[in-house]
C-alpha cells in the first residue's frame, strides 16, 4: 500500500475520538479552486465571510485575468489564509482539492471544510453555515445544488430566478447537459476523520463516516452568459484532454467535442433553453428567488 495512505489512514485512526464531536464556534474553512474569475471572486469571498467562514485557502490555476490581484487583496486583509499558483495545465482537480483540504486540517487546524468552485454560493437561512454545523453529530453534510437563470443585461449577484430539473428536456429543446439537468449534491465534511475527496467535491471518504441531509443549499452560476460558458467549456476540454483520468468532466468533454465540430455556439441556446422560455417559466421550471439579491442588498447597507 503507498506510503501516503498509510499515513492518511493513521491519522484518519487517531481522529476517531473527536469524529463527532460537538464544538462550539467550529472553525470553518473554504478551499477554492479558480482560474480567470474575476467577475465572481470577491463577491464570492466577501459572501461566504458574512455567512461564518473563517478562512480560505485557494488554487489558483494559471490565471490571466485580475484574480491573482483580488487574491493578494484578501490574502492582505487575513481572509485568504495561502494562495497556491498551480501552473499544470492537466486539470488534477481532485490532487489539488486534495492537497488544500490536508493544510486546512493540518495547517490551519480547520473543523470543516467546504470544498467551493468560485460559481457557488453556500446559503443557510439562519444567516450562518456554522449553526447547522454546531449542531450535527454527523461528518459529513449533504447539500442541494440549485442553478440560477443568467440574466446577461444585470450583475450575478441580482439574477433572482432559480430552474427545476426538467425530466423530459427533449420536449423542451434542452440540451443533454442543460441548466435544467438535475445537479450532483456536494458535501461539507469535517476535518477529523478525512480520507479522501471526490472529482468534483460531490463525495467524500471518511473515516469513521456518517452522513447526514443538511439544510444549507448551494445557488449554483454555472451559466453566466454565452461568452463565459463558450470560454469555461473550451478551455476546461482542453485540460481534461490533457489529463490521463477518464473520471469526471462528463459535460466539459461533451461540450469541447461539439466545439470542435463548430457546434457549441448553437448548443448554448438550447443548455439556457432560450428558445423554450416563456413555455418554461409558464410551466413551472423557472421561478422567482430573490433569497441571494436581498442577501446582498443587506451587505451592502450593512
Amino acid at each position: 500500500m503507498n506510503w501516503r495512505i498509510l499515513k492518511k489512514i493513521s491519522i484518519a485512526v487517531i481522529d476517531v475520538f473527536k469524529a463527532f464531536n460537538h464544538k462550539s464556534e467550529p472553525r470553518l474553512i473554504m478551499t477554492l479552486l479558480v482560474k480567470d474569475e474575476e467577475e465572481m471572486l470577491e463577491k464570492n469571498l466577501i459572501f461566504h465571510k458574512s455567512l461564518g467562514v473563517d478562512g480560505f485557502i485557494v488554487t489558483d490555476n494559471n490565471s490571466s485575468d485580475a484574480t491573482p490581484r483580488i487574491l493578494q487583496k484578501y490574502k492582505d486583509k487575513g481572509w485568504i489564509l495561502e494562495v497556491i499558483n498551480e501552473k499544470a495545465t492537466n486539470y488534477e482537480q481532485k490532487k489539488w482539492v486534495d492537497r488544500m483540504i490536508w493544510k486546512a486540517k493540518m495547517d490551519h487546524k480547520a473543523d470543516w471544510i467546504i470544498n467551493a468552485d468560485a460559481d457557488e454560493l453556500w446559503f443557510s437561512s439562519s444567516g450562518s453555515l456554522k449553526t447547522e454545523l454546531e449542531q450535527t453529530r454527523a461528518n459529513v453534510l449533504v447539500c442541494e445544488m440549485k442553478c440560477v437563470y443568467p440574466e446577461e443585461h444585470k450583475p450575478f449577484w441580482e439574477w433572482d430566478q432559480t430552474v427545476e430539473v426538467v425530466n423530459n428536456p427533449l420536449f423542451y429543446d434542452l440540451s443533454r447537459y442543460s441548466l435544467f439537468t438535475r445537479q450532483n449534491k456536494k458535501v461539507i465534511h469535517r476535518a477529523a476523520g478525512y480520507l479522501q475527496i471526490s472529482m468534483g467535491n460531490h463525495k467524500v471518504a471518511m473515516f469513521p463516516k456518517r452522513k447526514a441531509v443538511s439544510n444549507i443549499c448551494i445557488y449554483h452560476y454555472n451559466i453566466r452568459g454565452k461568452k463565459p460558458f463558450l470560454n469555461k467549456m473550451i478551455n476546461g476540454g482542453k485540460q481534461l484532454e490533457q489529463n490521463p483520468s477518464k473520471h469526471g468532466g462528463r459535460h466539459w468533454r461533451y461540450f469541447y467535442q461539439l466545439y470542435k465540430e463548430g457546434l457549441l455556439e448553437v448548443e448554448y441556446d438550447r443548455v439556457v433553453g432560450k428558445n423554450s422560455y416563456e413555455r418554461l417559466k409558464q410551466d413551472g421550471f423557472i421561478r422567482k428567488d430573490r433569497t441571494i439579491p436581498e442577501l446582498f442588498a443587506r451587505l451592502k447597507e450593512d
